[in-house]
């Protein structure tokens, strides 16, 4: 039934903000879950999931996407450089953008392919010394970086500080994005999704309401 209830919630919080129905997509956050309980949402008919490791969407998701249609893979977690390119051959969309190295990369693998995956630009709005993410004062910088290099840029994600109210730093990610024209908002998880539906959410990142508490690969 988790699966089902979130996406009540979801459309109840778009009601409420008065947004359209199906403004939100839900990601559903599989990363460090069994098999067993990522195909029982696949078989449930959800199609959309976040990973937050390469190597281990890697090991998950070809054999996935041979036996279901239509599956989209968004990237949460932060990338390394030298990962760039599995990232870029296996996800639909990277949420992590956070420094000129990395776009830089994105932008000559698109030049050479021809495509590039959704990107969204991961803003530290607590501005946190062990989080990664772009501080607030230099987005408008780096999102004319990246719009300089051609890349697709689909919106702004964060991950508030546990400690503060999740709706300033909701406030604060959507005006940085109305400024430079972005529509996608990657913001809220499972305990504070609704008040990022609230705030304008376009994508809220749900792992452990849907699944249930994360299992270590070492204790299954």
């Amino acid at each position: 039934m988790a699966l089902a209830e979130i996406l009540d919630r979801i459309r109840a919080a778009e009601r409420r903000a008065n947004r359209p129905e199906g403004a939100v997509k839900l990601i559903a956050v599989s990363k460090v879950q069994p098999l067993e309980r990522v195909e029982a949402v696949l078989q449930e008919g959800h199609r959309l999931f976040g990973e937050n490791r390469v190597q281990e969407a890697q090991g998950k998701w070809p054999e996935f996407r041979e036996r279901y249609d239509g599956i989209e893979l968004h990237l949460l977690g932060p990338l390394q450089t030298n990962k760039v390119k599995p990232a870029f051959d296996m996800f639909d969309a990277i949420h992590s953008i956070d420094r000129e190295k990395l776009a830089r990369k994105f932008a000559e693998l698109a030049q050479s392919e021809g495509r590039c995956p959704e990107l969204f630009i991961q803003v530290n709005t607590g501005e946190e010394p062990q989080k990664a993410g772009v501080l607030p004062e230099a987005v408008d910088a780096f999102v004319g970086l990246c719009r300089s290099l051609d890349l697709p840029m689909a919106g702004l994600m964060c991950i508030p500080p546990v400690d503060e109210e999740p709706s300033l730093h909701f406030a604060l990610l959507r005006k940085m994005a109305e400024r430079n024209g972005l529509a996608g908002l990657s913001m809220g998880m499972s305990a504070d999704f609704e008040k990022a539906v609230a705030m304008g959410a376009t994508h809220v990142r749900v792992g452990s309401a849907i699944f249930g508490e994360r299992v270590p690969a070492a204790a299954h």
